[in-house]
């Protein structure tokens, strides 16, 4: 996409300035918020990441969920489960999710955050569950 015009740039900040400001108001949570981590390296947006980012936003902005907050960080390790998510919510082991795109990222929030349910076709494993010495 090539900009055009200085009005064509500006059109394009204020409205990825609601998009910062909504991250930020997410990151500015109280403590005991959900977060949820999308793989957003290399493989992840090749993967499709990016747009299941977007798609997260748009659950969590439709449901009014404003204790939950997206974070976009580097590869999981899971890179042939991309695009891949890591659920954190508090009194519960992190569980990561894979395979998780545009198409089944409502499927995913509507089971973990609406039903308190773990979805299994897309589960990886539970993340710190246990260590091995």
């Amino acid at each position: 996409m090539a900009i055009k015009s200085i009005k064509e740039l500006e059109t394009i900040r204020k409205e990825l300035q609601n998009t910062i400001s909504f991250r930020r108001e997410s990151t500015e949570s109280a403590v005991q918020s959900i977060e949820i981590l999308v793989g957003v390296g290399t493989c992840g947006v090749a993967a499709g990441a990016q747009e299941t980012f977007n798609k997260f936003e748009e659950f969590i902005k439709s449901n009014d969920l404003d204790n939950v907050k997206i974070i976009g960080v580097g590869c999981v390790g899971f890179c042939h489960s991309e695009p891949t998510v890591q659920i954190n919510i508090p009194g519960k082991d992190p569980v990561i999710y894979g395979f998780v795109t545009e198409d089944n990222a409502d499927e995913l929030l509507e089971t973990v955050l609406i039903k308190g349910e773990i979805l299994e076709k897309n589960y990886l494993v539970e993340a710190f569950n246990k260590a091995v010495v």
